[in-house]
């Protein structure tokens, strides 16, 4: 799914173009789609691993902020 994200990425899409035809494929949430959320933590956390300064902080970046619960 990762290579999915990345590759698409590449091409120019944004993760909530990506998102709705992603299906995950295992576990408790078997076919359904992963949160926009998920997939930026996965691209970031690639990015961490790879060493990948820039993809990272452009990861960060493209994220919509974060939602208060207040």
């Amino acid at each position: 799914m990762l290579h999915t994200v990345l590759r698409r990425r590449a091409g120019g899409e944004s993760v909530e173009q990506i998102q709705p035809d992603l299906i995950i494929p295992t576990g408790k949430r078997k076919g359904r789609n992963p949160s926009v959320t998920s997939i930026y933590r996965a691209v970031a956390e690639h990015a961490k691993r790879e060493g990948l300064k820039s993809a990272d902080a452009d990861a960060s970046l493209r994220m919509p902020p974060a939602r208060s619960s207040r």
